[in-house]
């Protein structure tokens, strides 16, 4: 079965295809916008590259944030069109929580009792959710503030993960730390694997939108 995901919720495009559980090939771009334009014709040219057509497809994975809220709509609307189009092939959503989760799994002596996804905003708080030691969500994905969280991790030994690790470790917080994991954007690999495991055990979830605040502008 051939899959493809994507992601535009944070500052890339990037897209990965699979053939059952090996990537064939795979885009990114680094970009703070555009990426709505740019993601049709990535998903395009590289089904192309290897002689595939999106009826192809078995499996079309798509990043429901958190993020950028454009590039959340954009993706998930990009994968419901698709779907659309293409009923035998089925469409689903992973959180991005899940897929930097998922990027632990390569690593097992990395895996702490608790995991801590950290996602950057680029404002004063952080997106976070938490995973035990089996990679299971032990908490609701969160905003918070730095303070907020350590309070949250204070006497257990963690692992962080995520683009947002960089900036809430920039100085101490007195936790236990088991290992750090720092990723300049989703691996859109890890978001193909964790969508087609979803598939596998029948637990595909239809794309919805994760947001976890308003968004800055609203028209009334």
């Amino acid at each position: 079965m051939y899959t493809i995901a994507f992601d535009t919720t944070a500052a890339s495009c990037s897209v990965a295809l699979m053939k059952d559980d090996k990537l064939l090939d795979s885009f990114v771009e680094e970009m703070d916008f555009g990426q709505a334009e740019v993601l049709i014709p990535a998903i395009r040219d590289l089904l192309a590259k290897h002689n595939l057509e999106v009826r192809d497809l078995g499996l079309m994975v798509v990043c429901v944030g958190p993020g950028s809220f454009t590039g959340v709509r954009s993706s998930i609307s990009a994968a419901r069109a698709f779907g659309l189009a293409c009923p035998q092939m089925v469409v689903g959503g992973v959180s991005s929580f899940d897929a930097y989760a998922y990027a632990l799994s390569w690593n097992p002596e990395e895996i702490a009792p608790v995991n801590a996804v950290i996602i950057e905003t680029k404002r004063e708080d952080f997106y976070y959710q938490l995973f035990d030691e089996h990679l299971n969500k032990i908490s609701d994905p969160s905003a918070a503030v730095r303070d907020d969280i350590i309070t949250a991790l204070r006497d257990k030994k963690v692992t962080f993960v995520g683009d947002g690790v960089e900036r809430f470790l920039a100085s101490p917080t007195g936790l236990s730390i088991h290992a750090i994991v720092m990723k300049p954007h989703l691996d859109v690999e890890d978001l193909a694997h964790c969508g087609l495991r979803k598939f596998n055990r029948k637990t595909t979830d239809y794309p919805k939108p994760l947001y976890l605040r308003a968004p800055d502008v609203c028209v009334k």
